[in-house]
Parts: C-alpha cells; structure tokens; sequence
C-alpha cells in the first residue's frame, strides 16, 4: 500500500518544489487565500466525498470575485502536482512480477484519483486504488484501514503501508498492518526488503 502525494508524487514536474509555488504569478490566485477559504472549509468534505470539488471550488472564486474557472485552476493544480518517483514504480512492477500485488492507499477526491490513475497512467503500474473519497473515510481514522483489508478479503499481518505522514503509519499499525515511516532518505528498494 503506497501513499501517493510525499511518497508516490513528490510535486512539480520540473523541479519538484510545491505545487501552488508560482500559482499567484500564473493564476492570480492567492495561496494563503486558497489555503484559508477553500481547504480549510471545504476540503474535509471534498476528500470523504460528501462534496464535489468543481462546484465547491466554483462558489469559492464566485464570492471572492475571481474570474479563473474551477476548472482551470484543478487543472493546473494536478498538472503541477504530478512529479513521479520513477524509482518507485520500477520497485512496483518487481513486486508485482513477484505476484506481490501494488496498490495505492490514499486521501483524495474522486477527481485526482481518476487524474492519478488515468492521466498519469498509474493504473498501469499498480493493482488498484484505494481513496478516501471513495470509501468515504479518510486516513488515519482506523475504519478506512478496515475497509481497505475487508475489501481484499485480507488479514492485517499481510497489509504494508508506506506513507509520509506518521500519524496515518501508527493508525496503520494500530489497525494490525505493518507501516513504514517515508521520509525520502532511504532508497525504496531497501524500504522493500525490510518487509519482502
């Protein structure tokens, strides 16, 4: 089970940094203004699927007077946000030649995972997605490592996560799997072998 964004995409295709660096320059959209009236009162939603993010992110840029289309702004949002670590995916397809099967396990609306898997063609590198949207629960709440193991008809001794964040790695551990702690100075190779 991979995390995707810190672990799987790491940012900016061209040079890695966030993907909002030079949104104000190429959008005329403040960050600490995204930040502040969009994520922080609608992302919640959005990414346990109680929202969608086009219209939620439309209302926002209609009350503050900004003329960028929703659609626009997703798009260049998931375009910036879209750096792989080529490294991982190599590992991926050995796990998978070994009949280890690869999935994603990861908190994002219904959008980005289609963007993920079908834009970014990572459906052609891993098993399958798990995404909170979808299941309708978010990591690190302990119910959507549950859903994820009921789903696979799997046991938690058998499920391994790799995720940057570490309170979602000590949900995952709590919840019976095995979890490793990302912090990108470790190859990924290495990583594998602790658990394969």
């Amino acid at each position: 089970m991979l995390d995707v964004d810190g672990v799987l995409i790491t940012g900016r295709p061209s040079d890695g940094r966030a993907w909002h660096f030079e949104l104000s320059e190429d959008l005329g959209i403040d960050i600490e203004w995204l930040r502040r009236d969009f994520f922080k009162v609608f992302w919640q939603e959005i990414v346990m699927g109680r929202l969608d993010l086009l219209p939620a992110l439309q209302t926002c840029l209609d009350q503050a007077n900004i003329d960028t289309p929703a659609q626009r702004v997703v798009d260049y949002w998931f375009a910036m946000d879209s750096k792989v670590n080529q490294e991982i995916l190599d590992q991926c397809q050995g796990l998978r030649t070994a009949k280890i099967p690869v999935y994603l396990a990861t908190n994002q609306d219904h959008l980005r995972a289609n963007y993920l898997m079908n834009d970014l063609n990572l459906s052609a590198h891993v098993d399958g997605i798990f995404y909170s949207a979808e299941l309708g629960v978010a990591k690190p709440h302990p119910d959507f490592y549950q859903s994820i193991t009921d789903r696979l008809g799997a046991s938690p001794a058998e499920m391994f996560l790799i995720d940057d964040t570490l309170k979602n790695v000590s949900a995952a551990q709590q919840a019976g799997w095995e979890a490793h702690h990302w912090q990108g100075t470790q190859p990924f190779v290495d990583v594998i072998a602790t658990r394969f």
